[in-house]
């Protein structure tokens, strides 16, 4: 494995996920790559947020060059039900779960776990300037970016609402979801996590890299 594809993998927590190969939860490593060279903690962290910045208009091109494709994907999975804490359709999806796969699994791109870590990925965005594929928040708990979903267009979105419902599409305009839109998030390789926040992303590709030796 070359250097600057052990940094890919190392500082993908940096931002949305880039272009990891895990179109089944798997990460293509090749058996005879050699083993990784030690590089400082924070010469890795530098390198790393140095690599986002240049192939960060590259994700942009990416997402909303595949936006159609990216939907599509997002309504095949209209109907599975709400269940939280899961990450595949076979077994439910919750709001956050249902955006993270869909994303993971059409475009190879790891987001964060959590609808609030998901709020600051990317840049923020009016909602006039929506378009296909952006993420749009909403305050459905009392409590900021506690729900997400994925714009389609035609001032709808799809997501997994809550419990007892399934994936489905909902339209912005409706006096429930628009008195609670938070806002939206453009995803163009950036973010504002927090240091523990992206080291947390970090341990979740390791885990998937382990998972995928395994097989």
């Amino acid at each position: 494995m070359s250097l600057k594809k052990a940094l890919l993998f190392k500082f993908l927590g940096f931002a949305l996920g880039l272009a990891v190969s895990v179109s089944t939860y798997a990460v293509d490593t090749p058996s005879d790559a050699p083993a990784e060279a030690v590089v400082p903690k924070e010469s890795m962290f530098q390198a790393g947020r140095s690599y986002l910045y240049r192939v960060s208009d590259r994700l942009v091109d990416t997402v909303s060059g595949k936006s159609e494709e990216l939907i599509d994907r997002a309504m095949e999975v209209i109907g599975v039900r709400y269940r939280s804490d899961t990450e595949l359709p076979q077994s439910g999806l919750d709001g956050s779960s249902f955006v993270g796969y869909v994303f993971k699994d059409k475009l190879g791109f790891l987001l964060p776990r959590k609808s609030t870590q998901m709020s600051r990925v990317g840049k923020p965005i009016n909602r006039d300037e929506l378009q296909p594929g952006d993420l749009v928040f909403f305050n459905t708990m009392r409590l900021t970016f506690s729900h997400v979903g994925i714009y389609v267009g035609d001032n709808k979105f799809i997501h997994s609402p809550s419990k007892g419902t399934a994936v489905r599409v909902d339209d912005l305009g409706s006096l429930y979801w628009d008195k609670r839109f938070d806002g939206a998030r453009r995803l163009d390789g950036s973010d504002n996590l927090n240091d523990s926040e992206r080291r947390e992303l970090l341990n979740e590709v390791k885990n998937l890299k382990r998972k995928s030796r395994s097989l």
